[in-house]
């Protein structure tokens, strides 16, 4: 009779109603959840706690997050005791499968690495076990658990390293294994203070990690020994880590031979016996070959109906069996060494539908009570038996997934080509059941590969409802690394489906998970996306969870940053005993509102014979110039100036810094410019004084000013003279030698007077002219009345500035 019939159909149930697992898993997944998932009356709230915070996981409006009450939480839970530990572990084993109970394969010639691991596991050493794979690594870690029980405080802790690269959520695993903390997950600080006083040994099998991430794992839990079951592939552990290696290779001839007796039931013939030896030389004694070998044969002796009972009966008429049995060779040793098609080709309908899923999913095997509604056969949760009986499984943890290498014999088979079609329809069937209330979170997690699995192979409709119902459910449980994929996944999914609000909810739960985490960064970045998406489509209620969040990380941040010390203005120290360069900051404070504060960095050479002393100005003389035109000739020198003469250590030293005063320019610029202004001046007065002199006519022909004045040069109009000379004034006294126009005054200097660089352009005589009877535009000059020019003075130099003072009092620019 179906098992099914009579039970009334699957609806919803609260929360506080158990439900029997089979019951929801085995009833055949409708069309269309009778509800949403996030329906009245079925939402599933969990509040728990994550450090300092306060999660409540909703899986409507998505996660809230506040601060963690004052007096609530942060001490550590207990211990679990004895009982405990032993109810925890009978329910890490795998299930219990329906049907008749598969063959346990004996543990062959391993006594003394057993015994090894014993002894090296009391001393509190950690140890690891290096074997390929099907070298029976498992079964050897079930009979070390059994002898260890007793010899550490906290028990023997049995975790799963498969499919993980980092030591977090193996923490956390040994955590939730030893404290009694249903409804807490600490922070990293408080979990590595709680896990370094956990006295136990740790078998942890499947091992992916190595190098400095294993010595991170070993170094956060000093008080654990470990017994790490890995693959040769796997990354080697660092020389610091100081751990044992045994290596677990394969078995003999003779123990190939027990081991396969004992799988077939019954004494190998000779042609068996010489097959069997040729399979362990080309499968190199691996356990798990011999296994399979062991369910090849026996259903060879299925087919060829060779059973003891029936070899001698006469068939009957009516008898089904036909009269000449179909007689079936041993397998080839190719078929030996590589038995997942043929074995695959020889069991139920059912088990080969079971084989298709798991290939769809990446090798993992949905728990067989989920089997008949993904099958559609109400007795398909029996083939996972039928499977790990053919060596066609291996426990992994609490579930099963294909055994080492057959994934890739059974994609070379055909059983891949239905790959999409099969994760679809787990993918819908896993939305439907882990948004069921009676669902518990454990039970979601403890299916989170076979759930990350389908959803990855899934259409993004699908993929996008399963990660919707699968959220909630692994935050809950606290399976916080399958909660961030799930995300992640979910909100690429959302985005290629163009689903706004749940590209937001999955934005919104990543920002939460980062601020939980201490990712403040990243929780900004998801936590404004969500806030921005719910903006556009006008959602309050998540636009303000979003900013609560949001608030939150501010929050953390502004703790986060550490206050600067005061900026100390400080004397430099002493010059260091060398003569090493050292680079001198000077920090001059503001004195006027026109004289910004100036940072002047400048490399000094350190003088250790000499101490420091104030900064001297040299200008090159000894005392300070008493005039504008001493200013301006310093300030913009035309040629470098001479060498000056030797000078104390102490001049010199300073001297460069002198060139380094920010308020030294702007002063020579504010006298160059008064001293252009006076000069300017003083010739514009003069020039309006010649222009107005009574004997000077008002519309001379010539222009009133010539325009290459010269030393001996006068305005032009008076007649008896000639064009560059100027009449006598009778009320102007001729130039003495003193005065600084004259030209005496350039053959006899005045020591009272400052000297008077020459000009730049060289003073050249006219040539003599005759005079004109016509004006004073006769070209031929008056040798009678032109008078006797000075001798050419020899250019001097240049100096550094030519000023512009006029040689004449009616000469201007």
């Amino acid at each position: 009779m179906d098992r099914t019939q009579g039970q009334p159909e699957p609806v919803e149930q609260p929360a506080t109603a158990p439900v029997p697992p089979a019951t929801a898993a085995a009833a055949p997944a409708p069309a269309a959840p009778a509800s949403a998932p996030g329906g009245p009356g079925v939402a599933r709230v969990v509040t728990l706690t994550a450090g300092d915070f306060t999660l409540t996981v909703n899986p409507v409006d998505g996660s809230e997050i506040e601060p963690r009450r004052p007096g609530t939480g942060g001490s550590a839970p207990a211990k679990r005791d004895a009982a405990g530990r032993a109810a925890r572990e009978a329910a890490a084993r795998p299930p219990v499968l329906p049907g008749p109970a598969a063959p346990t394969p004996p543990l062959l010639a391993r006594d003394e690495e057993r015994g090894r691991l014993v002894r090296l596991l009391g001393r509190g050493r950690s140890v690891r076990l290096t074997g390929p794979a099907g070298s029976g690594r498992s079964s050897l870690l079930d009979a070390v658990a059994a002898e260890c029980t007793h010899l550490a405080p906290d028990g023997v802790v049995r975790l799963s390293g498969y499919g993980h690269q980092q030591p977090g959520e193996l923490l956390y695993a040994l955590y939730d294994a030893v404290y009694e903390a249903p409804l807490e997950r600490p922070e990293r600080t408080q979990l590595l203070a709680r896990v370094r006083d956990i006295g136990a040994i740790v078998l942890l099998d499947d091992l992916e990690m190595g190098g400095a991430v294993l010595d991170e794992l070993l170094r956060a839990t000093p008080e654990c020994a470990y017994l790490l079951a890995a693959t040769p592939d796997v990354r080697a552990p660092s020389d610091d880590s100081h751990l044992e290696e045994i290596f677990l290779g394969g078995l003999g001839r003779a123990d190939c031979v027990e081991l396969l007796e004992a799988g077939v039931g019954r004494a190998l013939t000779e042609e068996e016996t010489a097959w069997a030896g040729d399979l362990r030389f080309a499968s190199e004694g691996l356990p798990l070959r011999f296994v399979q070998a062991a369910a090849l044969l026996r259903q060879r002796d299925e087919r060829n109906l060779s059973s003891a009972e029936d070899e001698h009966d006469e068939p009957g008429v009516f008898d089904e069996r036909p009269r000449d049995a179909e007689f079936v060779a041993l397998p080839t040793l190719a078929e030996g060494a590589a038995p997942a098609e043929l074995l695959a080709s020889r069991v139920s309908e059912s088990a080969r539908a079971a084989l298709r899923i798991a290939s769809a999913l990446g090798g993992e095997l949905p728990h067989h009570a989920h089997l008949p509604a993904l099958v559609g056969d109400t007795h398909a949760d029996a083939a996972v038996a039928e499977l790990l009986g053919c060596g066609l499984l291996t426990p992994v943890g609490t579930r099963y997934r294909l055994a080492a290498g057959v994934l890739r014999q059974l994609e070379e088979a055909g059983y891949g080509d239905t790959a999409a079609e099969e994760a679809r329809t787990a993918a819908r069937h896993y939305a439907w059941w882990t948004g069921h209330a009676s669902v518990t979170p454990e039970r979601v997690a403890a299916e989170a590969d076979a759930v990350l699995a389908a959803l990855a192979g899934a259409d993004v409709v699908a993929a996008v409802l399963l990660a919707r119902t699968a959220a909630p459910a692994f935050a809950a449980s606290r399976h916080w690394e399958a909660w961030e994929r799930v995300l992640r996944s979910g909100a690429e999914a959302a985005r290629k489906a163009g689903e706004v609000a749940e590209q937001a909810y999955f934005h919104h739960e990543l920002g939460v998970l980062a601020l939980c985490e201490g990712r403040l960064d990243r929780a900004r970045a998801e936590l404004e996306a969500s806030i921005g998406l719910k903006g556009a489509l006008a959602d309050k209620r998540g636009t303000v969870a979003g900013r609560r969040a949001l608030a939150l990380v501010a929050d953390r941040e502004k703790a986060g940053v550490e206050v600067s010390p005061p900026l100390r203005l400080e004397p430099p120290a002493p010059a260091p005993a060398g003569g090493a360069a050292e680079a001198v900051t000077t920090v001059l404070p503001a004195a006027a509102p026109a004289a910004p504060v100036t940072a002047v960095t400048a490399v000094v050479p350190v003088t250790p014979v000499a101490p420091v002393t104030p900064v001297v100005p040299v200008i090159g003389r000894s005392d300070s110039p008493t005039s504008l035109t001493e200013v301006f000739e310093e300030a913009f020198p035309l040629t470098p100036k001479s060498a000056p003469p030797a000078a104390p250590a102490t001049v010199g030293a300073a001297a460069p810094a002198r060139r380094t005063r920010p308020g030294r320019k702007p002063v020579l610029l504010a006298a160059a410019g008064a001293l252009t202004v006076v000069v300017l001046g003083t010739v514009m007065a003069l020039a309006m004084s010649g222009s107005d002199d009574p004997q000077t006519p008002a519309g001379g022909d010539g222009p009133a000013v010539s325009s290459t004045p010269t030393a001996g040069a006068s305005a032009p109009g008076v007649p008896g003279t000639s064009g560059n000379d100027s009449a006598a004034d009778p009320g102007t006294p001729a130039p003495e030698a003193s005065d600084p126009g004259s030209p005496q005054s350039t053959l006899t200097p005045d020591p009272n007077q400052p000297p008077r660089p020459p000009s730049r352009k060289p003073v050249t005589p006219p040539p003599s002219q005759k005079p004109s009877s016509n004006g004073p535009t006769s070209p031929s000059p008056d040798p009678s009345t032109t008078p006797p020019t000075a001798p050419p003075t020899p250019t001097p130099t240049p100096t550094p500035i030519a000023t512009t003072t006029p040689a004449s009092p009616t000469a201007t620019l």
